[in-house]
C-alpha cells in the first residue's frame, strides 16, 4: 500500500512520562543521553538513547523541550522507574527537579500531523503522537496486527523484542534516529563512536519470511544450513505465512535460504 494511501488509524500508546526541570535541566540531560537535547527549540523533540558505559541500551526515549529549562521525558510504561532512577543517580548537584507525570497518549498512523505533535518513525508511513488530546475525524482503531505488521517491515525495534540490553544501538538501526556525534560525552558515547569511525556491526535487525502460520519462539535460532547465524525477535501472520524481524549476520546475503527450528525462512 502506498504511503498516500494509508487509512487513518489510531491506537492507544502507554507511555511513562518524566518531567525534567529547572536551571540545569538541559546541561543535566545533554551529559546523559545521547543525542542532542541543548540544540532542541522549545516545541520540539528528538529520539534518544540511555545507554550503559559500554553502549548497551538501558532505555529508549523521546525528549520534548517544553520551554528552556522544562523537558518531557517519554519512555516504555515499564521503563519509567528504571529512567527515572538512572536521571536520578546521576543528578549530583544539578539543579533539575525530576518528577513523573501523567498524560495519555494516541498513536496515529496515516495522515499530516498537527502542530505539537510528536513525530513517530516506527512504521514506514506518516505517523505521529498526540499527548492528551482527541483523534483526528475520521480515525478508525488499529488492529494490533496490522501496526506490527508495518512496524516489522520498517525493521523499527520494539522493547522487550527487539531491545533489551543485550543490543548496541548500531545493531538496531538506531544510530541514525537517536545518535548525535557532534555533541559531547555521555554513558556508551566512546564505543558508540568506535563502532560507528572504525567498524561495523556484526548483525543488524533484519526482515524474514517464514513457511507456516505458526509464529517462532522469541529467540528462535535462525541457521543457514549447520551454521546458527541469527535469533528471531519479533513476528507476526502475514498472508500465508508469517513476517519475522531478526537479528543477523551482515555477512549473511539478501535472498539466503534460511531455517528457523526447521522451518524455511527467507530473508525478505
Amino acid at each position: 500500500m502506498s504511503v498516500g494511501a494509508f487509512p487513518l488509524r489510531v491506537a492507544r500508546r502507554p507511555r511513562a512520562f518524566l518531567r525534567v526541570a529547572g536551571p540545569d535541566a538541559a546541561s543535566f540531560l545533554q551529559r546523559l543521553v545521547s543525542n542532542d537535547v541543548e540544540a532542541l527549540a522549545p516545541g520540539a523533540s528528538c529520539e534518544a538513547l540511555l545507554l550503559t558505559p559500554k553502549a548497551r541500551v538501558i532505555a529508549p526515549l523521546r525528549i520534548l523541550r517544553r520551554s528552556g529549562d522544562d523537558f518531557l521525558v517519554l519512555t516504555e510504561p515499564e521503563l519509567g522507574e528504571r529512567v527515572q532512577r538512572e536521571l536520578t543517580r546521576f543528578r549530583l548537584a544539578a539543579k533539575a527537579t525530576i518528577e513523573p507525570e501523567q498524560h495519555e497518549s494516541l498513536l496515529v498512523v496515516g495522515g499530516e500531523p498537527p502542530e505539537g505533535a510528536l513525530p513517530n518513525a516506527d512504521y514506514g508511513v506518516p505517523a505521529y503522537e498526540l499527548l492528551d488530546g482527541d483523534p483526528p475525524a475520521g480515525a478508525e482503531p488499529a488492529a494490533e496486527d496490522e501496526l506490527e505488521l508495518l512496524r516489522i517491515e520498517a525493521r523499527a525495534p520494539r522493547w522487550g523484542r527487539d531491545l533489551d540490553e543485550r543490543v548496541l544501538p548500531a545493531e538496531a538501526g538506531l544510530v541514525e534516529r537517536a545518535i548525535s556525534f557532534t555533541k559531547g560525552c555521555y554513558p556508551g558515547q566512546e564505543p558508540v563512536a568506535r563502532l560507528h569511525y572504525r567498524g561495523h556491526a556484526n548483525r543488524t535487525l533484519r526482515v524474514l519470511d517464514l513457511d507456516g502460520e505458526e509464529l517462532p519462539a522469541y529467540d528462535a535460532e535462525v541457521r543457514l544450513g549447520e551454521r546458527a547465524v541469527g535469533r528471531v525477535t519479533s513476528a507476526v501472520a502475514a498472508g500465508a505465512g508469517v513476517r519475522a524481524l531478526a537479528y543477523v549476520r551482515t555477512d549473511v546475503p539478501d535472498g539466503a535460504e534460511l531455517t528457523v527450528d526447521g522451518r524455511p525462512a527467507r530473508l525478505h
